[in-house]
């Protein structure tokens, strides 16, 4: 993003290369004599397009004075203005990062410190902070944006951004360097399911299948590490929902961007300063219940609302999504059994296994590999129990065959050679797959 000053196209300072110590103080001695000139309840009122040429004329007058002692190039100049309106209206060093679309996470380990991830790989930028005072006001800044507060005797927080973008931050004396902060930034642009297949996340025959899962309402899971894809994945397989249903998604925060036109959006709500007020997942997912939905989507399953999720797909609402945090299809089923033992019922093993078995159709298994490249690693099915095991199989895999030179994933997808048993159902929905693509096919990655 660059900024008109002055006659000359500016990228925000922080874009560029570190500012000299001569620079940073001097943008902290404007910044600090601005904020004591300016009447911030009085600019809180006012939105910053109607602010902001008097504030820039403000900054311009500083640095004619300042500038006598302190040389700044032109380009400098108007890097410093830009610096200064991004700490008076926005959020300081990080504007820069928060207006580059490439940039999916900002990791602020430290003051002076600070990493973003782009395409799957963590780097290093050259944006710092002045000090820990200075971040630890841009964290108030951002948290005080939705009412939460953070502090000695509450010194976590999760909040969102106005873009949607999801924000943790922790201060001292929870973090012993100082004060620390992760973004997950919210995508505007829509990835399709084709654009998934452009990305050899995987193969055409895997989608195929999975149009039809989603089309013939078998409930699936997709499950996977952070940052691994599964939101982006979920989205792509609503985008198979018809239109004539209706949709109701559950999220912690809202991510899910859903192109069907009957859909509700519900999201958590945390507990207010008092810690009255918060709302949990499993709240609303029995709340869903009574909305009439065709079909359910929760964001994540973490907790107790496993059960309320799992009871919802046994009483007519198949079809349903959610995504989970597993590193195998198996690990899924695990965590599933935990998480509906945190729902405190006493219900038996063998019965909170033959629900989940009973509910559960298709596994989707995503994970990053170590170039940064997201592939979908499994597709299982449940085949339901043996004894007291949950029976699957799988239908399609990922074999990771090894990295090149420059450091690139190579492997295969192929088809296991299993007929799913699904294929039945999706047949008497009117979907017929070729039989020929559950064979053992291999296309190199």
């Amino acid at each position: 993003m660059q900024t008109l000053l002055g006659g000359v196209n500016v990228a925000p300072a922080s874009m560029n290369a570190a500012r000299s110590p001569q620079y940073q103080d001097l943008k902290a001695k404007i910044h600090n004599e601005l904020l004591a000139r300016l009447n911030l309840e009085r600019l809180a009122r006012v939105k910053r397009e109607d602010a902001e040429p008097e504030i820039k004329n403000l900054i311009l007058g500083m640095l004619e004075r300042e500038t006598q002692t302190t040389p700044l190039s032109l380009f400098e100049r108007d890097a410093l203005i830009v610096d200064v309106l991004h700490e008076v209206f926005g959020l300081g060093p990080l504007e820069a990062l928060l207006s580059d679309p490439s940039i999916s996470d900002i990791l602020v380990n430290r003051f002076n410190q600070v990493y973003v991830e782009r395409d799957g790989r963590l780097e290093e930028t050259e944006i710092t902070f002045q000090n820990d005072a200075h971040l630890h006001r841009i964290i108030e800044r951002i948290v005080s944006m939705v009412g939460r507060r953070i502090d000695e005797s509450s010194p976590m927080v999760d909040a969102r951004l106005q873009d949607g973008s999801r924000v943790n931050a922790v201060i001292p004396p929870l973090a012993l360097d100082g004060p620390c902060m992760s973004i997950r930034r919210f995508r505007t642009d829509r990835i399709g399911a084709q654009d998934l297949v452009g990305r050899q996340s995987l193969t055409q025959p895997m989608l195929d299948f999975l149009q039809g899962a989603v089309t013939a309402r078998l409930n699936v899971i997709v499950s996977g590490g952070t940052g691994a894809g599964k939101t982006t994945l979920l989205n792509a397989l609503s985008s198979f929902i018809s239109d004539r249903e209706r949709v109701v998604t559950i999220e912690d925060a809202a991510e899910l961007m859903l192109r069907q036109r009957h859909v509700v959006r519900l999201e958590t709500r945390p507990a207010n300063i008092e810690g009255q007020g918060a709302v949990r997942q499993r709240q609303l997912v029995v709340n869903a219940l009574r909305m009439r939905p065709d079909r359910i989507i929760v964001g994540e399953v973490r907790g107790e609302e496993a059960l309320d999720m799992l009871q919802a797909m046994n009483t007519g609402h198949d079809g349903s999504l959610t995504t989970i945090h597993a590193n195998t299809p198996r690990d899924a089923l695990y965590r599933l059994d935990t998480m509906v033992a945190m729902a405190n019922l006493n219900i038996p093993d063998r019965a909170v296994r033959q629900q989940i078995a009973s509910a559960i159709n298709v596994i989707v298994q995503i994970a990053r590999m170590p170039d940064g490249t997201r592939k979908i690693s499994a597709i299982s099915e449940i085949t339901g129990m043996e004894q007291d095991v949950i029976t699957m199989q799988d239908i399609f895999l990922f074999e990771r065959t090894g990295l090149t030179a420059d450091g690139k994933m190579t492997g295969r997808f192929r088809a296991t050679g299993v007929r799913p048993k699904c294929a039945e159902r999706l047949a008497t929905m009117g979907i017929r797959l070729p039989m020929d693509m559950f064979e053992h096919v291999q296309l190199v990655a």
